[in-house]
């Protein structure tokens, strides 16, 4: 066969635009962004509120708010960069995230940054997505491997940014500017970023999915309707509208699944098919999966609030008692695979056991030392904490999309990145309000609120323990 004479699929790979390494840097700079912020937004909160005067129940929807943009959006993110263009996506999701990040800094009022933190949250939805998709079209074999592990590498790279990077910008309080510079750091990163993806090389899919619209509505109104009553009823002492949106939410989830499974008799491809969601490994994985991120999401929010609002750390201090646990979560997640490779499921069992076990000590630690609390008193906790996490999320991910058919890879990825979102909105949601009622004048008092929620958190995990042994094996 002759050069002219190749096959289009041949061809197609030979003349294919490939990923070079200033490409790579760019595409794991816009997924470092968001990851970054989320972090930071939790070292901040106390002094958001300190500037604003924003309630607790204000506090959960500045860190839930981004949460649930993100989550459902996700999905169609993902299939408007197969239909428009993976670096298009890519362009305009950062270009949003920027400018988002620009309306954040400059908020005037509590109300407003919990808008841009969603707006922000639905520009995350159309950047992220794209990256992998870029690195899976424009790479293959060692290269496309030691990608995949530089994007795993830089979630935790990320989580240690964040935490350091927060509390250092929020203590220096740049030309009196307290929290802000947290959001507009993103401006100037995000304008270099925008020009080095100019040279990204573009992919769309063959035979892109079409974007289930009533799905994507219907998934909306369900969590909206269940995590803002949550979050504000108690605040506002349960008014009527939030007493209408909880009797809306089961409805609103019982239409979601119904249109969801026509869809898919129909032919097409739902937001979560439930196909996918029946197959034994995506079905437990799930159910591992929310106890598992609604109690990191409640343990972030939670501790930040007490370390820095009861224990006095301020936000450096705060961010440096998080760091051993981004270290250790970071070091742990990048030798994960192989442990995977030898034990299977039970590496899941056994991070929810250590993460249990970091919460323990965590209680133990700062209820003997209130209110004299120091980094060196909580980071054995940390430590553990981290170790745990990293075992079980990375895993978890690993075995939901084991054995998700290839052509439904993109689809699995969504729907656990989806139930992730979710379940870290709310975690926040239910027991940081927990906390917020129990800490406030009048009740338990911050040292036992804080006790009690790190107590529940350990019980979640605990249970994250037991249930992973159910899980299926991804090896096989």
């Amino acid at each position: 066969m002759t050069t002219t004479q190749l096959a289009p699929s041949a061809a197609g790979a030979r003349f294919r635009p490939g990923l070079t390494p200033a490409g790579l840097v760019t595409v794991l700079l816009g997924a470092a962004l968001p990851i970054i912020d989320f972090f930071i937004v939790n070292v901040a909160l106390p002094t958001i509120d300190a500037d604003l005067h924003a309630s607790t129940a204000t506090l959960e929807l500045v860190v839930a708010a981004y949460g649930i943009a993100y989550a459902v959006l996700l999905v169609v993110g993902g299939r408007l960069g197969d239909s428009f263009g993976r670096r298009r996506l890519f362009f305009w999701g950062l270009w949003l995230f920027t400018l988002t990040s620009l309306a954040c800094g400059v908020a005037p009022t509590a109300g407003t940054l919990v808008i841009a933190r969603a707006a922000q949250g639905a520009a995350s939805a159309l950047l992220l997505p794209q990256v992998l998709s870029i690195i899976q079209a424009t790479t293959s074999g060692e290269r496309r491997s030691k990608a995949l592990g530089l994007y795993g590498a830089t979630g935790g790279i990320s989580t240690v940014v964040g935490q350091l990077l927060g509390g250092a910008l929020v203590a220096a309080d740049l030309w009196g500017t307290g929290w802000r510079p947290i959001f507009l750091v993103n401006v100037p990163i995000g304008l270099v970023v925008l020009v080095m993806a100019r040279r990204l090389p573009e992919s769309r899919a063959h035979n892109p999915l079409g974007v289930d619209r009533l799905g994507t509505a219907l998934l909306a109104v369900t969590l909206l309707s269940l995590l803002v009553p949550l979050m504000e009823g108690r605040a506002l002492g349960w008014p009527a509208w939030s007493i209408a949106l909880l009797v809306v939410s089961p409805f609103a989830a019982a239409a979601f699944v119904h249109v969801e499974r026509r869809l898919e008799r129909l032919g097409g491809t739902p937001l979560l098919p439930p196909s996918v969601m029946r197959l034994p490994s995506v079905r437990r994985g799930l159910m591992v999966a929310i106890p598992f991120f609604g109690a990191f999401g409640s343990f972030m929010f939670v501790f930040a609030m007490t370390l820095q609002e009861s224990l006095r750390f301020g936000p450096l201090g705060a961010g440096g008692a998080l760091t051993p646990l981004a270290v250790a979560y970071f070091t742990v997640s990048m030798l994960s695979s192989r442990l995977v490779a030898r034990y299977g499921q039970k590496v899941v069992a056994v991070g929810g056991a250590i993460t249990a076990i970091g919460m323990v000590a965590l209680l133990c630690t700062t209820s003997a030392a209130w209110p004299h609390v120091t980094i060196l008193d909580l980071a054995p906790a940390m430590v553990a904490i981290g170790v745990g996490n990293a075992l079980a999320m990375t895993t978890l991910f690993r075995i939901v999309l084991s054995h998700v058919p290839t052509e439904l890879a993109g689809v699995g990825s969504g729907v656990m990145t989806t139930n992730q979102q979710t379940s870290l909105a709310l975690g926040v949601a239910t027991l940081g309000s927990l906390y917020a009622a129990l800490s406030a004048p009048g009740a338990m008092g911050p040292r036992d609120a804080f006790a009690l929620v790190i107590g529940v958190v350990a019980v979640l995990a605990a249970i994250v323990s037991v249930t992973a042994r159910r899980l299926p094996d991804p090896r096989d």
